[in-house]
């Protein structure tokens, strides 16, 4: 009897064991797996391609400059007499006319810039002015171009020194400046937005185009 009954308490915990063994690999088998889905990434989404649309480039205007009446393409370009020379050209303007505002300004920088100089020289200057004034990247007027912040040493504020205009240099700058707005005669600087005067050395990094008297261009 005893003998049956150890046989019958090994059988049963020899099927324990089983029961506890089967229990606890399934269990591990079951971790492994959660652990290795859990380490299974999902895809990273790649970044979408960004479109942008090109703006156009921005008009920065350095400095402020008095308030106009009229830009300088309001001013009507008077008809241009034929002439075979600067100097032909320059006497054939009218005389003692009255000029707007805008012309003064032009005929101002001429005359302070270069009254000493050659015809041709006093032209080259008043054309920069004329192409700074269409540019786009200066003010649109002869006025607010020759007033501009820092761009003419005998500009003081919003005022100009006093000009002799009963003087021959200032009848000259005042024929060269409707030459200059009419476009009635090219410079030997013609498309130059910069200059300065030969006896200094800027350094600037911009095509040059020529030197004319006094004074070397540059766009």
């Amino acid at each position: 009897m005893s003998r049956k009954l150890t046989k019958a308490s090994m059988i049963a915990l020899a099927a324990t064991m089983l029961t506890i063994v089967f229990s606890a690999d399934g269990s591990g088998a079951a971790a492994r797996a959660t652990k290795a889905q859990d380490a299974i990434q999902e895809p990273t989404p790649q970044a979408s391609t960004l479109i942008t649309t090109p703006q156009a480039p921005a008009v920065v205007t350095e400095g402020s400059v008095p308030e106009t009446d009229d830009a300088a393409d309001a001013l009507p370009a008077p008809a241009a007499p034929k002439a075979a020379s600067l100097a032909e050209l320059v006497n054939a303007q009218p005389k003692g006319a009255e000029m707007s505002r805008e012309l003064n300004c032009l005929a101002a920088a001429i005359y302070f810039e270069a009254k000493s100089e050659s015809l041709a020289g006093q032209l080259a200057v008043g054309r920069v002015i004329v192409a700074r004034s269409k540019s786009g990247r200066f003010p649109d007027s002869y006025c607010g171009v020759v007033f501009q912040r820092s761009q003419f040493s005998f500009v003081h504020g919003a005022s100009l020194p006093a000009i002799r205009k009963a003087s021959r240099q200032w009848k000259n700058a005042a024929a060269i400046a409707q030459i200059a707005h009419a476009g009635s005669w090219k410079s030997e600087a013609e498309g130059a937005l910069f200059f300065h005067a030969a006896y200094v050395s800027p350094g600037w990094r911009l095509t040059r185009l020529a030197r004319v008297d006094n004074h070397v261009f540059y766009r």
